[in-house]
């Protein structure tokens, strides 16, 4: 059984490889080179009560994360957030993605946001359908907006309205 709770310092090495993983060998994100502790550090210093964390754990071991943040620095999207997710390669395709994400979205409603928006990667149709399942509908493209793996690569744009 998994238990989802907010993160704390003590889960960032485990979000730091999860997220570094994803660097090296996914599209999940446009980051090209892997985060140091002290990088990640700020990353969770920058979150708070309106831009939560949250961890999966299964016996002790962190199996995946979500993040809310900051959309945008202009205060009129401050009831706005992007959403992330990321799941340690050996959990994926087990559900747990889901329910971790269904988390960060009541957390997001909670905490009285009003939109988030998710950007995915081309060749993430995984993503697509997850984001997809729990009512993301989608809302653009961004034609060849990010080089990644030496591929130029489109951002499909979904959002949420709570």
């Amino acid at each position: 059984m998994m238990k989802i709770r907010r993160a704390t310092i003590n889960d960032l090495d485990a979000i730091t490889e999860i997220y570094n993983d994803a660097i090296r060998k996914t599209v999940a994100t446009f980051d090209t080179a892997p985060k140091s502790p002290q990088e990640q550090r700020v990353w969770l210093d920058s979150h708070g009560a309106k831009y939560p964390i949250v961890v999966g754990e299964i016996d002790g071991v962190i199996v995946g994360w979500a993040s809310l943040s900051l959309y945008s620095d202009r205060c009129a999207y401050s009831d706005t957030a992007e959403i992330s997710v990321y799941i340690a390669e050996l959990h994926r395709g087990k559900g747990f993605g889901r329910k971790i994400l269904e988390k960060i979205i009541h957390l997001g409603q909670d905490v009285g946001l009003h939109v988030l928006i998710a950007r995915i990667a081309e060749g993430n149709e995984k993503s697509i359908h997850l984001f997809d399942s729990v009512g993301f509908t989608h809302v653009g493209v961004l034609k060849e907006v990010g080089r990644k793996f030496g591929k130029l690569l489109d951002v499909y744009l979904m959002q949420k309205i709570l």
